[in-house]
């Protein structure tokens, strides 16, 4: 039809007026992603060999809980964060020892978690963005004594997760050799899981509860057909992580939608090109 408006424009999505001053103005966010998708990165190579991609999400949800808790009660939404993502992590960290049992877990805090959050945002009679954000990210919430929580929060996790590095690499990749030499691989395994439950906290406080899993799950998910080796290093984890935090983040400055679902398509977008990376390795290795 003649004179027809689309119904959606480019200038709906992105714009780059201003650009630069975002930027400037919302720095404390890009930095808060950069931090979170190296040390999201390395604990996500962690998570995929312990097989806890599951366990991510379950820890998510009560965190979300916790976060929620706080904004209902004017506290810090931080430290909810925080309190909510690690009584979920020694629960599963404690109860969980067997991936039978750590499922079975995790699927009964998974709805309890989000329907706790859910009940406490119902309740909270301020701004609909701030419920909003805690779901799905919002890139304005981080101000500077926010961001010191986040960056020496990640700077723990990665002091400790370089402390149990050769122990934790040890367990994940051979549980029962790792305990016949002697490691206290339960010990170990719950030190893991507080160490996730500090950085799903950071993440959801900036990608949102519903889709953290995309800095901690599919750039360790998307290195494995990235590498040449069957156990890749952790070096390409991190970097994916980064790339995909903090280009969403540049990304979100310019458009109208919530940081979350840039920071999605671009790991999504990793995964599938080192997916089909290995796929063609395999398929010229066999042809050879």
């Amino acid at each position: 039809m003649a004179g027809a408006v689309p119904a959606l424009d480019w200038g709906d999505v992105f714009s780059f007026q201003d650009y630069g001053a975002l930027v400037q103005l919302l720095a404390n966010s890009i930095i808060a992603g950069a931090v979170l998708g190296i040390v999201g990165g390395l604990v996500g190579v962690f998570v995929m060999q312990r097989d806890l991609a599951f366990a991510v999400h379950g820890v998510s949800e009560l965190s979300f809980a916790g976060a929620a808790a706080a904004l209902l009660f004017g506290g810090s939404v931080v430290a909810g964060s925080i309190g909510g993502a690690l009584v979920a992590a020694v629960l599963i960290g404690l109860l969980g020892a067997r991936a039978r049992d750590r499922n079975s877990i995790v699927g009964v805090l998974m709805p309890f978690g989000l329907g706790l959050g859910i009940l406490f945002l119902s309740l909270y009679q301020g701004r609909s963005a701030n419920r909003f954000g805690l779901l799905t990210g919002q890139i304005v919430s981080v101000s500077s004594p926010d961001l010191g929580w986040l960056i020496g929060i990640s700077a723990l996790v990665l002091v400790v997760l370089v402390l149990v590095w050769n122990p934790l690499r040890f367990d994940s990749l051979d549980p029962v050799s790792a305990q016949a030499r002697g490691v206290p691989t339960r010990a170990v395994g719950l030190v893991f899981m507080v160490l996730l439950g500090l950085i799903v906290a950071v993440a959801v406080h900036i990608i949102g509860a519903l889709l953290v899993m995309a800095l901690l799950v599919t750039p360790a998910a998307a290195a494995r057909g990235r590498a040449a080796r069957p156990r890749p290093g952790p070096h390409h984890a991190p970097h994916d992580g980064l790339v995909s935090a903090v280009g969403g983040i540049l990304l979100a400055l310019a458009g109208t939608l919530p940081v979350s679902p840039y920071i999605t398509t671009i790991s999504f977008t990793i995964y599938l090109v080192c997916w089909i990376v290995q796929r063609s390795r395999e398929w010229v290795r066999r042809a050879a």
